[in-house]
């Protein structure tokens, strides 16, 4: 998507709002799998009896990253080489990301272009394989942990889904909606041939708020869609005043990290990353320093925490208790509202504060039928010094996480 304009009129934005507004927002989804089932409904979501075991919740590692960036092998791009965005990376902790330059503007050859770059190369960094395909439908993102065969995704960009969809399969490559929300640059495509979406895209929270709706819409329908994040930066800071574009003063408002995507890894690996992302153990947080959302359930209430956000299982019929935290950089002696949605509505709204600020919720999932729980978080907005003017476009916006799942049919 190109940035020429989007922080036109953006910069000098003042966003204030509830997190009872957003809410009001993103309702009311579609919310068949509450009701009763219809015995003659052929496609009746039938009753789960396996389900694969959910993994551990301590084996594993925190990551953040960047999953939509533009270097200098994007034409509109300005100021940006591999090397800048990298070296950026290290200087504020960020731990992946993925370079998604536009395919069309290489003929779908990123393979020789972005991933060729001598500068693409970092010892600390994990450089994803990826890049933005850019279609007349709409653009996606492709993660991969390995290099993979992008001319072949390029080349069948305006056929049918079922053709697009086999390559995807046939490649192995993680598809994910970019900006979804519109108005220009949407998805068009098919939902049923991705893995994730974008739900919030760059430093300007309130343009996303119609992309949480587009995603309780596929969550409310079975589709365990991962949400997740992505800057979508362009431009980097010039290294002289000579080469300032008019651009140039967006990379103080959104660059690396506006917003961050945070996975729960089981290593520190590029397949790892990709794992994560594609099984939703998945929050979004503001900008690198910001608070980041973990989001548990106790099926038994036993004080032991059986699953968390990406998790899928069957539902006991008996009251659980969730449980959200925020950790990391929060602020002291500050409110944070915690919003909770259960399939599509609105659950329940808290609020807390702290140096650790945490909140507990009970309720029982439907035995009967899909559910889910997802939380929205809303508070001071924590300072990115690297990218100073992306605390007023984000907000009070702090963050958000993926959801928990019950009764969603893994081989759907």
């Amino acid at each position: 998507m190109s940035k020429n304009n989007i922080m036109s009129g953006a910069l000098g934005m003042v966003f204030s709002g509830t997190l009872i507004g957003i809410s009001i927002c993103i309702s009311p989804a579609a919310t068949a799998q509450s009701k009763e089932p219809n015995p003659k409904d052929p496609w009746t979501p039938t009753t789960i009896y396996n389900m694969p075991p959910v993994a551990s919740l301590t084996n594993g590692v925190w990551l953040k990253g960047d999953l939509h960036l533009h270097s200098r092998h994007s034409k509109e791009s300005s100021n940006n080489p591999v090397s800048k965005i990298i070296n950026f990376c290290k200087s504020v902790g960020v731990d992946y990301i993925c370079i998604t330059d536009h395919d069309n503007h290489v003929d779908g050859d990123v393979r020789n272009n972005t991933w060729a770059d001598p500068e693409f190369k970092s010892d600390s960094v994990l450089l994803l394989y990826g890049a933005e395909w850019t279609t007349n439908r709409g653009h996606a993102n492709v993660f991969s942990a390995h290099p993979y065969d992008h001319q072949r995704l390029y080349f069948v960009r305006d056929q049918r889904d079922i053709v697009i969809q086999s390559v995807v399969k046939e490649l192995g490559i993680h598809l994910s909606a970019n900006h979804p929300m519109g108005p220009k640059d949407h998805f068009g495509y098919s939902y049923d041939m991705l893995s994730s979406m974008e739900v919030w895209n760059s430093a300007v929270w309130p343009k996303n708020v119609n992309a949480l709706l587009i995603w309780d819409d596929m969550l409310s329908s079975g589709r365990k869609i991962t949400g997740r994040g992505g800057s979508d930066a362009h431009h980097g800071v010039p290294d002289s005043p000579d080469k300032a574009t008019p651009n140039s003063k967006q990379a103080t408002a959104n660059y690396v990290g506006t917003p961050t995507t945070w996975v729960f890894a089981t290593a520190r690996t590029r397949e790892a990353v990709v794992d994560a992302l594609t099984n939703g153990r998945v929050s979004v947080s503001a900008n690198p320093f910001a608070p980041r959302i973990e989001f548990y359930a106790d099926l038994n209430q036993d004080g032991k925490m059986d699953m968390m956000m990406g998790d899928n299982t069957i539902p006991t019929g008996k009251p659980a208790k969730f449980i959200v935290r925020l950790t990391g950089k929060t602020v002291a002696d500050s409110t944070y509202t915690i919003s909770v949605v259960k399939n599509g509505d609105p659950f329940g709204t808290y609020k807390t504060t702290g140096k650790n600020p945490m909140i507990e919720f009970t309720d029982t999932p439907a035995t009967q039928g899909r559910t889910y729980y997802r939380v929205v978080v809303e508070g001071p907005s924590t300072p990115y010094p690297q990218v100073p003017v992306s605390q007023s476009l984000s907000g009070n916006m702090v963050g958000l996480s993926n959801p928990i799942y019950f009764n969603f049919d893994p081989n759907f």
